[in-house]
């Protein structure tokens, strides 16, 4: 009997995106080992208390980066279009399905003209010693 494909693309579901991601999945490790909120003492002084627009939560612009190069992706714009498509960016970066991710010229920006080269190099070395010390392992975890 020939089966045919489904073509439910328009159905509406109630999900929780926490299950859509994988339990071993290469970013949740992370997530454990990796206690992101400390970032912010970091980049504090680079931005303003009481001028200018709303910003986009800096621990997100780090992360987009820190996906960029866990998976290899070639440019900030390839990112934001791989974070915006896969559930599992969105989990990590803690965007529901529905709302729309930061766009690439917006973590461009803030990497050329807000995060200084010292910043960008305490906060990676950071975040590899926290994995670290949190016994992160990448052995067999999905991606």
């Amino acid at each position: 009997m020939l089966e045919r494909g489904k073509m439910d693309r328009d159905l509406v579901e109630f999900v929780v995106i926490d299950q859509l991601v994988p339990k071993e999945h290469l970013l949740r490790k992370i997530d454990a080992a990796v206690d992101f909120t400390q970032l912010y003492e970091m980049v504090e002084p680079l931005y303003c208390e009481d001028n200018g627009r709303p910003s986009i939560d800096p621990v997100v612009l780090f992360k987009m980066v820190l996906i960029q190069h866990l998976y290899g992706l070639p440019s900030l714009r390839r990112t934001a279009e791989e974070v915006s498509a896969n559930n599992c960016y969105r989990w990590f970066l803690g965007y529901p399905l529905q709302e729309e991710t930061p766009h690439f010229s917006t973590v461009s920006y803030n990497f050329r003209h807000r995060f200084t080269e010292e910043t960008v190099d305490k906060v990676f070395a950071w975040i590899l010693s926290e994995a670290a010390q949190g016994h992160l392992r990448t052995s067999g975890c999905g991606g």
